[in-house]
Protein backbone atom coordinates (compact mmCIF):
# COMPACT_ATOMS: atom_id res chain seq x y z
CA UNK A 1 0.00 0.00 0.00
CA UNK A 2 1.00 3.47 -0.98
CA UNK A 3 0.37 5.03 3.02
CA UNK A 4 0.59 8.72 1.30
CA UNK A 5 -2.15 8.00 -1.48
CA UNK A 6 -3.93 5.93 1.18
CA UNK A 7 -3.50 9.36 3.81
CA UNK A 8 -4.61 11.50 0.75
CA UNK A 9 -7.78 9.72 -0.28
CA UNK A 10 -8.85 9.39 3.25
CA UNK A 11 -8.42 13.07 4.11
CA UNK A 12 -10.14 14.44 0.72
CA UNK A 13 -13.34 12.54 1.34
CA UNK A 14 -13.34 13.31 5.22
CA UNK A 15 -12.45 16.55 4.99
CA UNK A 16 -15.58 17.00 2.46
CA UNK A 17 -17.74 15.12 4.82
CA UNK A 18 -17.25 16.97 7.65
CA UNK A 19 -16.54 20.45 6.09
CA UNK A 20 -20.70 20.06 4.45
CA UNK A 21 -21.86 18.80 7.97
CA UNK A 22 -21.94 15.35 7.35
CA UNK A 23 -19.66 13.90 9.87
CA UNK A 24 -20.58 11.22 12.92
CA UNK A 25 -19.87 11.65 16.25
CA UNK A 26 -19.11 8.84 18.37
CA UNK A 27 -21.96 8.19 20.94
CA UNK A 28 -20.43 6.03 22.60
CA UNK A 29 -17.42 7.81 23.78
CA UNK A 30 -19.56 9.19 26.88
CA UNK A 31 -21.26 5.99 27.27
CA UNK A 32 -19.89 4.62 31.03
CA UNK A 33 -21.29 1.22 30.53
CA UNK A 34 -19.56 0.52 27.50
CA UNK A 35 -18.25 -2.73 28.13
CA UNK A 36 -16.24 -3.53 24.90
CA UNK A 37 -12.51 -5.01 25.56
CA UNK A 38 -10.11 -6.29 23.20
CA UNK A 39 -6.70 -7.33 23.22
CA UNK A 40 -3.76 -4.85 21.55
CA UNK A 41 0.07 -4.77 20.90
CA UNK A 42 0.83 -1.37 20.15
CA UNK A 43 3.41 1.71 19.88
CA UNK A 44 3.68 4.50 21.90
CA UNK A 45 5.73 7.81 20.47
CA UNK A 46 7.91 9.61 22.44
CA UNK A 47 7.66 12.46 24.76
CA UNK A 48 9.12 14.56 21.96
CA UNK A 49 6.73 13.62 19.46
CA UNK A 50 3.66 14.07 21.91
CA UNK A 51 5.20 17.55 22.87
CA UNK A 52 4.45 18.28 19.02
CA UNK A 53 0.82 16.99 18.76
CA UNK A 54 0.21 19.34 21.72
CA UNK A 55 0.54 22.49 19.25
CA UNK A 56 -2.24 21.13 16.88
CA UNK A 57 -4.36 19.85 20.16
CA UNK A 58 -4.08 23.20 21.31
CA UNK A 59 -5.46 24.76 18.49
CA UNK A 60 -8.46 22.34 17.65
CA UNK A 61 -9.55 23.00 21.45
CA UNK A 62 -9.49 26.31 21.04
CA UNK A 63 -12.30 26.10 17.79
CA UNK A 64 -14.18 22.60 19.55
CA UNK A 65 -13.72 22.52 23.33
CA UNK A 66 -16.22 19.60 23.45
CA UNK A 67 -14.53 17.11 21.56
CA UNK A 68 -12.64 14.11 23.26
CA UNK A 69 -8.55 14.96 22.57
CA UNK A 70 -6.46 11.54 23.34
CA UNK A 71 -4.42 12.45 26.25
CA UNK A 72 -0.69 11.47 26.56
CA UNK A 73 -0.81 8.65 28.05
CA UNK A 74 -3.43 7.24 25.54
CA UNK A 75 -1.72 8.40 22.22
CA UNK A 76 -0.49 5.35 20.61
CA UNK A 77 -0.30 3.15 17.28
CA UNK A 78 -2.13 -0.05 16.90
CA UNK A 79 0.32 -2.41 15.48
CA UNK A 80 -1.97 -5.16 15.93
CA UNK A 81 -5.92 -6.14 17.03
CA UNK A 82 -5.35 -9.51 18.19
CA UNK A 83 -8.73 -9.47 19.76
CA UNK A 84 -10.92 -6.77 18.64
CA UNK A 85 -13.01 -5.25 21.28
CA UNK A 86 -15.82 -6.51 21.83
CA UNK A 87 -18.68 -6.89 25.29
CA UNK A 88 -18.46 -10.32 24.54
CA UNK A 89 -14.69 -10.37 25.92
CA UNK A 90 -13.34 -10.21 28.92
CA UNK A 91 -9.41 -11.07 29.89
CA UNK A 92 -10.08 -14.33 31.66
CA UNK A 93 -11.34 -16.11 29.03
CA UNK A 94 -7.46 -16.17 27.89
CA UNK A 95 -4.11 -17.37 29.31
CA UNK A 96 -1.65 -14.34 28.68
CA UNK A 97 1.26 -15.97 28.93
CA UNK A 98 0.17 -18.14 25.85
CA UNK A 99 0.04 -14.37 23.88
CA UNK A 100 3.28 -13.32 24.88
CA UNK A 101 5.35 -16.45 23.98
CA UNK A 102 3.65 -15.70 20.32
CA UNK A 103 4.82 -12.67 20.40
CA UNK A 104 8.09 -13.20 21.55
CA UNK A 105 8.31 -15.91 18.59
CA UNK A 106 7.21 -12.94 16.25
CA UNK A 107 9.82 -10.28 17.61
CA UNK A 108 13.14 -12.99 17.06
CA UNK A 109 15.60 -11.00 14.72
CA UNK A 110 13.26 -7.82 14.07
CA UNK A 111 15.20 -5.21 13.38
CA UNK A 112 14.48 -1.52 14.88
CA UNK A 113 11.23 0.41 13.88
CA UNK A 114 11.92 4.02 12.85
CA UNK A 115 8.58 5.63 12.15
CA UNK A 116 7.54 9.62 10.86
CA UNK A 117 4.43 11.31 12.09
CA UNK A 118 4.16 13.83 9.64
CA UNK A 119 0.65 15.47 8.49
CA UNK A 120 -2.80 14.58 9.40
CA UNK A 121 -5.38 13.54 7.73
CA UNK A 122 -8.78 12.24 8.83
CA UNK A 123 -12.42 9.92 8.96
CA UNK A 124 -15.84 11.27 9.08
CA UNK A 125 -15.82 11.36 13.16
CA UNK A 126 -12.41 11.80 13.96
CA UNK A 127 -8.51 13.56 13.62
CA UNK A 128 -5.53 11.52 13.09
CA UNK A 129 -1.39 12.21 12.85
CA UNK A 130 0.07 9.94 9.76
CA UNK A 131 2.77 7.95 10.47
CA UNK A 132 5.40 6.90 7.99
CA UNK A 133 7.41 3.61 8.66
CA UNK A 134 10.79 4.02 7.44
CA UNK A 135 11.13 0.54 6.19
CA UNK A 136 8.83 -2.65 5.64
CA UNK A 137 10.34 -3.98 9.72
CA UNK A 138 6.86 -3.42 10.94
CA UNK A 139 4.79 -4.58 7.68
CA UNK A 140 7.12 -7.71 8.07
CA UNK A 141 6.00 -8.23 11.56
CA UNK A 142 2.63 -7.51 11.06
CA UNK A 143 2.66 -10.70 8.73
CA UNK A 144 5.05 -12.76 11.28
CA UNK A 145 2.69 -11.98 13.84
CA UNK A 146 -0.93 -13.25 11.52
CA UNK A 147 1.54 -15.94 10.71
CA UNK A 148 2.18 -17.19 14.14
CA UNK A 149 -1.57 -16.70 16.02
CA UNK A 150 -3.31 -18.30 12.94
CA UNK A 151 -1.57 -20.97 13.64
CA UNK A 152 -1.02 -21.13 17.57
CA UNK A 153 -5.16 -21.88 18.05
CA UNK A 154 -5.26 -19.14 20.53
CA UNK A 155 -8.63 -17.36 20.27
CA UNK A 156 -8.00 -14.03 17.97
CA UNK A 157 -9.53 -12.02 15.37
CA UNK A 158 -7.10 -10.77 13.47
CA UNK A 159 -7.86 -8.78 10.30
CA UNK A 160 -11.62 -9.56 11.17
CA UNK A 161 -12.88 -5.57 10.75
CA UNK A 162 -9.83 -4.61 8.34
CA UNK A 163 -6.35 -5.94 7.47
CA UNK A 164 -4.24 -2.91 9.25
CA UNK A 165 -1.54 -1.63 7.11
CA UNK A 166 -1.08 2.00 8.11
CA UNK A 167 1.06 3.86 11.52
CA UNK A 168 -1.38 6.76 12.27
CA UNK A 169 -2.51 7.74 15.94
CA UNK A 170 -5.96 9.46 16.19
CA UNK A 171 -5.93 12.03 18.45
CA UNK A 172 -9.53 13.98 18.37
CA UNK A 173 -12.71 12.26 18.39
CA UNK A 174 -16.10 14.19 17.81
CA UNK A 175 -18.46 13.66 20.78
CA UNK A 176 -20.56 16.26 19.86
CA UNK A 177 -21.96 18.63 17.41
CA UNK A 178 -19.47 20.66 16.17
CA UNK A 179 -19.62 24.29 16.27
CA UNK A 180 -17.73 25.15 12.99
CA UNK A 181 -16.98 22.17 10.53
CA UNK A 182 -14.86 24.70 8.39
CA UNK A 183 -12.73 26.12 10.92
CA UNK A 184 -11.82 22.86 12.31
CA UNK A 185 -11.10 21.71 8.38
CA UNK A 186 -8.90 24.91 8.10
CA UNK A 187 -7.17 23.91 10.71
CA UNK A 188 -6.40 20.71 10.00
CA UNK A 189 -5.22 21.84 6.63
CA UNK A 190 -2.66 24.45 8.60
CA UNK A 191 -1.32 21.22 9.69
CA UNK A 192 -2.15 18.48 6.74
CA UNK A 193 2.05 18.78 5.64
CA UNK A 194 3.37 19.81 9.88
CA UNK A 195 6.32 17.57 10.97
CA UNK A 196 5.53 16.14 14.38
CA UNK A 197 9.52 14.28 14.22
CA UNK A 198 10.83 11.13 13.85
CA UNK A 199 11.26 8.25 16.74
CA UNK A 200 12.49 4.96 17.36
CA UNK A 201 10.80 2.49 18.72
CA UNK A 202 11.88 1.18 21.73
CA UNK A 203 9.38 -1.28 23.19
CA UNK A 204 5.82 -2.61 22.22
CA UNK A 205 3.31 -2.91 24.83
CA UNK A 206 0.58 -5.83 24.73
CA UNK A 207 -2.55 -4.34 26.51
CA UNK A 208 -5.85 -5.70 27.38
CA UNK A 209 -8.22 -2.30 26.80
CA UNK A 210 -11.27 -0.47 25.80
CA UNK A 211 -12.00 1.34 22.92
CA UNK A 212 -10.32 4.17 23.21
CA UNK A 213 -7.43 3.12 24.60
CA UNK A 214 -8.09 4.75 28.26
CA UNK A 215 -4.86 4.47 30.51
CA UNK A 216 -7.35 4.07 33.39
CA UNK A 217 -9.40 0.94 31.92
CA UNK A 218 -6.08 -0.04 30.55
CA UNK A 219 -4.13 -2.90 31.71
CA UNK A 220 -0.75 -3.87 30.71
CA UNK A 221 0.06 -7.69 29.77
CA UNK A 222 3.60 -7.59 28.44
CA UNK A 223 6.04 -5.12 27.38
CA UNK A 224 8.99 -6.01 24.45
CA UNK A 225 11.78 -4.27 24.20
CA UNK A 226 13.37 -3.91 20.96
CA UNK A 227 16.93 -4.34 20.20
Amino acid sequence: MNLTQHYDQLYKTSSEIISTGKYSIDSELKNESDSRFGITLLIRPNDEIKANIHSFLNELRKAEPEQYFYPDSDIHITVMSIISCSSDFTLNQISAKEYIEVICRSLVDVEKIQIHFKGITASPSALMIQGFPSDETLNNLRNRLRENFKNSGLQQSIDSRYSISTAHSTVMRFQEKLHDPKKLIEIAEKFRDYDFGEFEVKNLELVYNDWYQRKSTTRVLGDFGLR
